[in-house]
């Protein structure tokens, strides 16, 4: 797998402690008893007992050990370039003083006050392997009534931890909460979304959105679409108004029951309730060999034949090449692989073109050329050889986000915009029957829980996470998302921590990402949803030829075991249990064949 590390942010000098003189020359410590009298703690939810209430970050999380003081403190951890910086606004009186504390462990982690109005200023600690209290000062400007107050590591250092954070010093106006939003109703309800609008707050600077009881989203408009939820359940929903000063008691309640999935569409698609897919060398041999389509195993429930590729990078014109003679003397001929494909369908298999791979590159830069060809092209392939769907195995190159596409939920790059639009055609093109597979790399779909594109700061590899848009886009349209999980780097999990091939962990950790939803570029605020359970299968290298990260039956079996009956869950712990979950896919039913189906029997055997 080919992957580009993101680009660390020019290292900035590390900031120093302002000296006993310079504060005596500013009259910082010329404070009156009267002064003292009326300073509060202003930190709101300084000891994190309430999770990460009141702080924005980046990547940090709560934890229950170890802490300074209460049940709870921050743990956060940086990676490539990002700090893990979690911070909040507080308000202030203009030219008063202020004294930040708070107790941290880590290397190099810092404290600090923006936007002062004065002197900006922050103190650090080189290294506390145990609790150290960190201190500074500051006085307002003659009109600042907010300052950011912030804590954050250093790159390519280790988890921090943070704790017991005050600020102290006069209160400025905070003003009040926003009304109650009024006028919330229900719009299109579909077997996984439901549409929410209310009405505008006056003085809202935004809006949270609750489902059953639990906070899911936060926006800034006056609707959004609650996704991942599961088809004919009951969901009951609540909107509040947030602004600076806080927010808002709940809105009056809406309920709404998602539709019924239809019959054999969709996530359903007439495919069992556990499912092997698996990848067919249809237009190649290798050290693998050639397996015929009538030779594949009734226990494969969905075959890619691999692949179908473009003529040049930005055509968009797929062609679907028969391995030759000369390179697979056993190939079966054209009238014999149609027949074959027929009869797989008569047994209830779905047979798909999957378009991409390792080598082919597919761009759609253009709408009037690449997608409608892209369009034409593959409903081509589908027709000569009477397919079910397409499976989109785009790697390398082929998605990569434009600098200002920052907004997985509203993308604005051509060649993603394009693909979204070219499969949706397809889709209504083949109707509800149609079979949507996906098969991204780790790199375009967990990575981005800590990097989305180039990022605010430019600099990263802008391929990361660069297929949610596309999943998300089609999440209605989703049969099957089976993420390669293999020739992967390591991938941070929601546990905040990197996880790396080779055993069930990664497995679990991954999965559990796409059933539970995750934070895109560590912003709490910007949720990915979770994917239903019948919509996400495992993708493994079928034997240690495969591919990297090829792991043993057994611990195949416990990772099925942890994600569908919460046993045999290791280090890792989800936050969930799926039966649902639809399956395995692995690359591929040749290299199962050469290593005497051990990927197949394994799956017989648990699944029955």
């Amino acid at each position: 797998m080919e992957r580009a590390s993101a680009r660390p942010l020019t290292r900035r000098p590390l900031v120093t402690l302002l000296t006993a003189a310079a504060l005596a020359a500013s009259g910082l410590t010329a404070l009156t008893s009267a002064a003292r009298a009326a300073d509060a703690d202003l930190a709101r939810n300084g000891g994190f007992e309430s999770a990460l209430d009141g702080w924005t970050c980046t990547a940090g999380t709560t934890v229950t050990s170890p802490v300074h003081g209460g049940t709870a403190a921050l743990k956060a951890t940086p990676a490539g370039a990002d700090n893990a910086r979690c911070a909040q606004t507080v308000s202030v009186k203009p030219d008063s003083q202020y004294t930040l504390s708070g107790y941290v462990q880590g290397t190099y982690v810092y404290l600090g006050a923006s936007g002062t109005g004065t002197t900006d200023v922050s103190t650090w600690a080189q290294s506390a392997p145990d609790w150290k209290q960190l201190t500074t000062t500051f006085r307002t400007g003659p009109s600042t009534t907010k300052v950011t107050i912030y804590t954050h590591g250093w790159y390519g250092t280790g988890a921090y931890h943070a704790d017991d954070i005050s600020l102290t010093g006069p209160g400025g106006e905070t003003g009040q909460p926003p009304a109650v939003p009024g006028g919330l109703k229900t719009g299109s309800v579909t077997s996984s979304s439901v549409a929410l609008s209310w009405s505008p707050v006056p003085g809202a600077t935004g809006y949270a959105v609750y489902r059953d009881g639990t906070r899911v989203s936060t926006v800034t408009g006056t609707s959004t679409t609650v996704s991942g939820l599961t088809p004919s359940t009951a969901y009951s929903f609540q909107v509040t108004a947030v602004n600076d000063a806080g927010e808002s008691a709940r809105s009056a309640t809406v309920t709404a029951t998602t539709a019924q999935r239809p019959d054999d569409g969709g996530g359903s698609s007439g495919l069992p309730a556990h499912a092997l897919v698996g990848y067919l060398h249809a237009s190649f041999a290798n050290g693998s060999g050639y397996t015929r389509m009538a030779d594949v195993p009734d226990s494969w429930d969905v075959i890619d034949l691999a692949f179908g590729e473009p003529t040049s990078v930005t055509s968009g014109d797929i062609r679907f090449e028969r391995c030759p003679v000369t390179e697979c003397p056993n190939v079966e001929s054209d009238a014999e692989f149609k027949a074959a494909i027929k009869a797989k369908q008569a047994a209830g298999k779905k047979v798909l073109i999957s378009i991409g791979g390792q080598n082919g590159q597919v761009q759609l830069t253009t709408t009037a050329a690449a997608r409608d060809t892209f369009v034409s092209s593959v409903s081509a392939i589908i027709d000569e050889y009477g397919l079910d769907g397409l499976d989109i195995d785009f790697e390398g190159h082929s998605l990569s986000l434009n600098a200002d596409d920052t907004d997985f939920k509203n993308p604005k790059t051509p060649v993603v915009v394009n693909l979204i639009s070219a499969v949706k055609t397809l889709k209504a093109k083949y109707g509800e029957r149609f079979v949507l597979t996906m098969a991204p790399e780790t790199f375009f779909v967990q990575l981005g829980h800590q990097y989305y594109g180039t990022g605010k700061w430019g600099g990263q590899d802008p391929r990361a996470g660069a297929y949610l848009p596309v999943i998300h886009a089609l999440r209605d349209d989703l049969t099957l998302l089976h993420v390669q999980d293999y020739n992967s780097g390591p991938i941070m999990g929601l546990d905040n921590q990197y996880h790396s091939m080779g055993g069930a962990d990664f497995h679990i950790a991954m999965t559990d990402m796409l059933l539970t939803g995750f934070p895109v570029a560590g912003d709490a605020g910007n949720v990915f949803p979770p994917l239903r359970p019948d919509q996400v299968a495992i993708g493994m290298p079928a034997s240690t030829q495969a591919g990297n990260g090829h792991v043993s039956p057994a611990e195949v079996t416990k990772t099925l075991n942890c994600l569908t009956k919460k046993t045999d869950c290791g280090s890792y712990a989800t936050h969930g249990t799926w039966p649902a979950l639809r399956g395995l896919m692995t690359w591929s039913i040749n290299w199962d064949r050469y290593a005497n189906w051990e990927f197949q029997k394994n799956f017989d055997a648990y699944f029955g």
